[in-house]
């Protein structure tokens, strides 16, 4: 950790220098460990700063002491994000651990919108993201809507390496130019069919439906207690898609699936059934690696919103808000992994012990 926070002092400042009283490499790291210690907006920020300055100037030079919020607020509207992504890469390669490629990683690619940035005269921040399986955020971009998610999503995959890896994404980026896309960077695709492909969908559904269907299909099923109640996962891949008319248009199409969900809970029982298409052989277990495997990102989000609650988080500056998404998705990679000494605690309950003995805890977390 001591050598990724010296990268901090190669950022480009781009204020005017006679103007400057505090560094901004030191804000950074001011935002990121006040970050991990339960602090959620810039006036907490001020305050754990000023409350801990003494064990800061450990790791920080602080000329001119603690900022206020507001200089604060203003060196982070200015960062560069691409700067901060750099730290997150540097974070991210630090961590890996080489499999040898033996196990195909699964990449989930999604988006999130952050709702406390939007009002009346401007719409949120929505940002697509890659998560691993292992739960850690490898890059990300903002885009102005959702609907930008289609552009954003090949944006995303020219900055990661993913190759052998399994691309994951939901019905937005369903897409032939995003299948090319995975397919050049040698990697494989799964993804989510809905209505908005509209006649792709209906062929493979109508496939599904079919009583027959499963003659042709590998199969495989899990039962489980989620949600407060018993879920059955049910996996079908067949290769048999030459009668797929369809298929042509997309690079590396190999396989179709189906997945059917069926929860029994307080009694009732709900299903829910989805379509798949991929560049996957017939290998079903693979494929609901995969198809379980884009949870990730979803719960990576919620994360977000649960334990750094950022949607309650009003900064409106849009580049701001952004540099602040990636200070918590660092945040959170340190408390998948810090141990902070109690067994058990959810993720939130670790930052909140973190901010109960800050500096203890961040030490160490900067020894690591």
């Amino acid at each position: 950790m001591k050598n990724i926070l010296k990268y901090l002092n190669t950022v480009t400042d781009i204020r005017q220098e006679k103007k400057v009283r505090h560094k901004m490499s030191d804000i950074i790291a001011l935002v990121f460990f006040a970050t991990l210690a339960d602090a959620d907006d810039f006036v907490e920020i001020e305050v754990f700063g000023k409350e801990h300055e003494t064990f800061l100037r450990n790791y920080l030079e602080l000329p001119n002491g603690i900022p206020s919020h507001d200089t604060i607020q203003r060196v982070m509207a200015i960062v560069s994000p691409e700067f901060l992504q750099g730290f997150q890469i540097m974070w991210n390669e630090m961590l890996n651990n080489d499999e040898g490629g033996k196990i195909k990683k699964i990449l989930a690619i999604d988006g999130k919108t952050q709702c406390g940035n939007g009002n009346k005269n401007q719409k949120a921040n929505h940002i697509v993201s890659a998560v691993d399986d292992k739960g850690f955020c490898l890059a990300q971009k903002p885009v102005d809507e959702k609907t930008n998610e289609i552009t954003a999503i090949p944006e995303l995959l020219d900055i990661l390496n993913v190759k052998n890896h399994i691309i994951t994404i939901d019905a937005m980026g369903t897409q032939t130019d995003i299948a090319r896309k995975i397919r050049k960077k040698r990697a494989d695709y799964v993804l989510v069919l809905k209505a908005n492909q509209h006649n792709l969908y209906a062929d493979v559904k109508l496939y599904f439906e079919d009583k027959d269907f499963k003659s042709n299909c590998a199969y495989t099923t899990t039962t489980e207690k989620a949600r407060g109640g018993i879920e059955k996962r049910e996996y079908w891949q067949t290769e048999e898609i030459s009668w797929l008319p369809q298929k042509k248009d997309w690079a590396g199409l190999k396989s179709i699936a189906m997945t059917k969900n069926t929860i029994i809970k307080n009694g009732v029982e709900t299903t829910e059934v989805r379509y798949f298409i991929s560049s996957l052989p017939k290998d079903v277990l693979e494929i609901a690696r995969a198809i379980r495997g884009h949870w990730m990102v979803e719960s990576y989000h919620w994360h977000l919103d649960v334990t750094f609650r950022e949607d309650e988080n009003h900064t409106l500056e849009k580049q701001s808000a952004f540099n602040l998404n990636i200070i918590r998705k660092l945040a959170l990679h340190i408390l998948k992994i810090y141990d902070t000494g109690k067994k058990n605690l959810s993720l939130k309950k670790k930052r909140f012990v973190i901010g109960t003995n800050s500096e203890k805890h961040l030490r160490g977390i900067i020894e690591y």
